[in-house]
């Protein structure tokens, strides 16, 4: 048995691929202050890890969050 677990989300991973993985990527997003408000709007085309340059923030933190985000909150099957 393997503990490598498979990777949802990924540095060069357009934001709007991630925000399409699961419907609360967006609140993750938000509470990283990544897009959410008038002033700080993120372009969907840009990557999670240049957003996180941008901005400021960790990428692996990030990216460790949204991870756990499926971990505790499956993404429904569509």
């Amino acid at each position: 048995m393997s503990d490598v677990q498979e990777k949802h989300f990924r540095p060069d991973m357009p934001v709007a691929e991630a925000m399409a993985v699961h419907p609360r990527v967006g609140e993750v997003f938000a509470a990283f202050h990544l897009g959410g408000c008038a002033h700080c709007g993120i372009s969907h085309f840009e990557t999670i890890e240049q957003v996180c340059t941008a901005y400021g923030v960790d990428v692996n933190m990030l990216l460790e969050v949204l991870e756990g985000l499926l971990e505790q909150d499956p993404a429904p099957n569509a």
